[in-house]
């Protein structure tokens, strides 16, 4: 007997920013989708090269595309736009350097209910020059509902070293409410962490969540060259306004163990800042480390909860932020460059 599939339609936001090499291969991957009751939406966030025109060019081909073309403003601001634009009921987002597989959104779709407050979650790709790297949810695959849901989900979204239920709000379907309702926490300000937003909100709010089982559907494009993977001047003062709207999230949510889960979560935060520095800090950068430290207070914070790590990189981290001295920031710095290139493949 064939499976029934909620008779809903799902809208696919795709935020567009000079992705004129990428595009094709994403757009395309869409449009072949087997599901297909699909509006699909590229946000042209101000591109300077051909994207705008190969949006435009989709419209022609595939009745189902739409196209919105706006001035530059951002990440944020680009998916909310198209969410605003959006009638599916279900919503999911794409990257414009990315891909998905031809059955991606149908096995999200089965998983669905077809009720409100739920969220399918798939597993992903990471797509590197140099190979690939199958990845997946810690939270073990089946269905969450009920006191299951609060007690080992809600209770346990962040601060942990790796996420039990990943913040990227690509490779997910989610029931549209949980998008619109929680459009009021999300910032185009935010250059940190921007996806934690909307993601958290959502999952803090659901009724049902769903991980499918292997279902490695989604592609990420690791793009060594691109600026997240850069020195970023202004990462700490990102992550502190990262931090201070997380905490108002849990607060508003009235999470049991939020205040918990964010200071948690600020030392994870605050290991990215030092990544940051010992990556592509320059002069100075040991100094920095030592001030970053110092005025998050990580000393008292790691003796509180004890923090260790699994992950090479996190453990050279957590030591030096435990005595972020010249000689463990030198080391550390050390490490990373040997690490990057060994990534990138040169």
């Amino acid at each position: 007997m064939k499976e029934k599939i909620p008779e809903k339609t799902v809208s696919i936001i795709v935020p567009v920013y000079n992705a004129q090499n990428f595009l094709k291969k994403c757009v395309d991957s869409i449009l072949t989708q087997t599901f297909h009751r699909l509006e699909v939406i590229l946000v042209d966030d101000g591109a300077q090269d051909d994207s705008p025109r190969m949006c435009d060019a989709y419209t022609k081909q595939d009745s189902r595309v739409k196209v919105i073309h706006k001035p530059n403003g951002g990440l944020v601001s680009a998916w909310m736009a198209g969410v605003e634009r959006s009638s599916g009921e279900y919503l999911m987002f794409v990257d414009s350097d990315d891909w998905i597989d031809a059955c991606m959104v149908e096995e999200l779709v089965k998983g669905a209910s077809g009720e409100t407050g739920e969220i399918v979650c798939c597993n992903f790709v990471i797509e590197r020059p140099n190979g690939k790297e199958e990845c997946r949810h810690e939270l073990a695959p089946g269905v969450y509902e009920g006191k299951r849901l609060e007690t080992e989900v809600k209770t346990e979204l962040l601060g942990n070293e790796r996420r039990t239920v990943s913040m990227s709000r690509c490779m997910k379907l989610f029931s549209r409410e949980l998008i619109t309702d929680n459009l009021q926490f999300c910032n185009p300000e935010l250059r940190m962490g921007e996806d934690v937003i909307i993601v958290l909100s959502a999952l803090c709010d659901c009724r049902r969540l769903v991980i499918l089982k292997d279902a490695l559907y989604y592609h990420y494009f690791y793009n060594p060259a691109s600026m997240v993977h850069k020195y970023d001047p202004k990462m700490a003062e990102g992550i502190r306004g990262l931090n201070r709207t997380i905490r108002i999230i849990l607060e508003a949510k009235k999470v049991e163990n939020g205040k918990t889960q964010q200071e948690r979560e600020s030392i994870y935060l605050t290991m990215l800042s030092v990544k940051n520095e010992l990556r592509g800090g320059k002069k100075g950068y040991a100094g920095r480390i030592a001030e970053l430290c110092r005025r998050e207070h990580m000393g008292d914070s790691l003796k509180q909860y004890d923090i260790r790590a699994q992950e090479r990189a996190n453990r050279m981290i957590l030591w030096i932020m435990k005595r972020p001295d010249t000689l463990r920031c030198m080391a550390g710095k050390l490490a990373f460059s040997l690490y990057d290139r060994w990534m990138s493949g040169h």
